[in-house]
């Protein structure tokens, strides 16, 4: 359902909006912006945001055209942003997907490097997200459906960076039910994204289907599966680290005959690290168990390895692995 192209947002109790206290502790560089779709979640964290710093907040929309509602909802968050005297920056982009690469993944990418751009523009250090605890379950749940490894399973980070822009989550121990609750309490006009409904997105399906269930067998399941996250956070953490000072100890590059001496677990963990760190190359379970399996067995100088990854290859080059982009000369 399309939004008003003229909200008169209702002007919150400072005590009322639930995310006014995750950004009470919040030190952040100013001026910063909010991602602002419109919707409820970014709704609740703009308005706080630009009562916990006033005067320094602005907006950042992002119209991915790919909705019939797509320039109702900038009118709306147009309308908003008015009203509360907040400057709204409006960015389009064209969210078409690569070959191999999903709808939503491309979609998600287009968001984020419109949001760098226009922080960059604008001068601004920090961007907040609105994702909440049950984006953070929805996160986890299709990791684990993927059979994701600890990257995947920590979820959604509370706080990252890219291309040099800080990222701030602060909503993330905050649920749909209370900020929804809020929103229909006091009134504040928000829109509503029709695919949110559409059961044929696996994200969808878990919101609509998974979370009513779990809801009822396991009340406390936000708190609890945020917990599992944040666990698994650390050990990839520690993970990382061990991968860092393995690489550094063999000058920055794989080499054969330290790897050999090294527990196969540690092996992948440290040539992961390298592919993503390095190249930007992530190996599938598969790719990374082959190239494991040639590591073993390069018992000779004439032991060549040559594995696909990504959109390169791992080759061996002497004693060392090298990653090339294109087919080596034989």
């Amino acid at each position: 359902m399309a939004a008003s192209t003229t909200p008169k947002p209702k002007q919150p109790e400072p005590e009322g909006n639930p995310a006014r206290v995750a950004l009470a502790g919040l030190q952040l560089p100013l001026p910063l912006a909010v991602a602002f779709s419109g919707g409820a979640d970014s709704t609740v964290l703009l308005l706080a945001a630009a009562e916990r710093w006033p005067g320094q907040v602005r907006a950042i929309h992002v119209h991915h055209g790919l909705q019939d509602a797509a320039d109702d909802f900038e009118l709306h968050c147009r309308g908003v942003c008015a009203a509360i005297n907040v400057p709204l920056d409006v960015r389009r982009v064209a969210a078409g997907n690569a070959p191999g690469e999903s709808p939503e993944d491309a979609a998600r990418n287009a968001r984020y490097q419109a949001l760098v751009r226009a922080a960059r523009d604008a001068g601004v250090q920090a961007v907040l997200l609105g994702q909440h605890a049950d984006d953070q379950v929805e996160t986890l749940l299709l990791a684990l459906s993927r059979g994701a490894g600890l990257p995947g399973l920590a979820a959604m980070a509370p706080v990252f960076q890219r291309d040099g822009v800080l990222f701030v989550r602060p909503l993330l121990a905050l649920s749909a039910k209370a900020i929804r609750d809020w929103v229909g309490q006091q009134g504040v006009p928000v829109v509503e994204d029709p695919t949110n409904t559409d059961t044929a997105f696996t994200r969808n399906r878990i919101r609509h289907l998974l979370l009513p269930a779990l809801e009822e067998a396991f009340p406390q399941f936000r708190e609890t599966f945020t917990r599992s996250s944040r666990h698994a956070a650390q050990a990839q953490e520690l993970l990382e680290t061990v991968a860092v000072e393995d690489l550094a100890r063999m000058g920055g590059l794989p080499a054969i005959t330290a790897l050999q001496q090294m527990p196969r677990a540690r092996q992948g963990n440290m040539l992961r690290h390298w592919l993503k760190t390095a190249h930007n190359a992530a190996a599938s379970a598969a790719q990374l168990e082959e190239l494991l399996e040639q590591v073993a067995d390069c018992k000779t100088r004439g032991h060549q390895i040559r594995i696909k990854v990504g959109n390169g290859f791992v080759e061996r080059r002497g004693e060392r692995l090298e990653y090339s982009f294109t087919p080596s000369r034989q």
